[in-house]
């Protein structure tokens, strides 16, 4: 129903701006402080933005990753069902050639494809494989006890949001399970990981973890931007709900940063 349609679409926005508000304020912040203080301690001084660089290298995996797997997938007419189609189609925004129209507009390849759901969940994984790193490299009881209860709010929201996206890309429900175990499991394999880096002592241990988070970063400004986003904001309908849904959920994530 029409009402169905909205909640539905309502509750994707709001998981796009908490994905937002997580990559703009938390993810790319983090990467940067980190790579900053490993450069730094390296004495690694260029005018190049390595930093960026390495963002910039996981963005572009993403991207060439997913149109390998859409040329050579023999799903391929599935997956790349233009989001913006005849005008006949509810998500039209001009009659005739796109092209030939005059105006600019964002084409997205199907942003609810099944492929680009694992992908979302495979950049949130990795990022909880570092929040995992940093507990794991904890010394301190109440330190830890402070970092497990701030991820904890986190990642209530972000697996209320991925599970959205999850369902809304036609994945089967055993998968969504799977997928949200299997998630639930990231974070504990970094504190695990962290552990063992402490025991170690690897020299370069903490350049390839900020590294690693760098190449996150990347990919998840790819699957914020490209993917979550457009889908929503392409479509015509209930445009002013949408912004505020996406200020809302924007708003919630900036408010746990606020709050440490």
């Amino acid at each position: 129903s029409e009402t169905h349609r909205m909640v539905l679409s309502l509750i994707s926005c709001f998981a796009g701006g908490v994905f937002l508000s997580a990559c703009l304020l938390d993810i790319i912040p983090d990467y940067l402080s980190d790579i900053g203080v490993e450069l730094e301690a390296r004495r690694v001084d260029t005018n190049f933005p390595l930093a960026e660089f390495i963002m910039a290298s996981g963005f572009f995996l993403v991207l060439i990753l997913e149109r390998l797997v859409l040329n050579f997938s023999v799903q391929r007419n599935e997956e790349t069902t233009p989001l913006i189609h005849s005008a006949d189609h509810t998500h039209s925004h001009h009659h005739g050639d796109p092209e030939s129209s005059g105006h600019h507009v964002h084409v997205d390849f199907h942003a609810h494809s099944s492929f680009r759901a694992f992908m979302l969940f495979l950049s949130l994984s990795l990022h909880s494989v570092f929040e995992g790193l940093a507990i794991g490299l904890q010394t301190t009881e109440s330190k830890v006890l402070e970092i497990c209860t701030a991820i904890l709010v986190h990642k209530s929201i972000i697996v209320f949001s991925l599970s959205v996206k999850l369902v809304q890309s036609a994945v089967r429900p055993l998968w969504v399970a799977a997928y949200v175990v299997v998630f639930a499991l990231m974070s504990p394999l970094g504190i695990a990981v962290g552990i063992g880096v402490i025991e170690a002592r690897l020299a370069a241990g903490a350049l390839i973890q900020a590294v690693l988070e760098g190449l996150a970063a990347g990919t998840f400004i790819y699957i914020t931007f490209l993917e979550i986003l457009p889908h929503e904001l392409n479509s015509p309908q209930w445009q002013l709900l949408k912004v505020v849904f996406i200020l809302l959920g924007f708003t919630v994530m900036a408010g746990l940063c606020f709050l440490g």
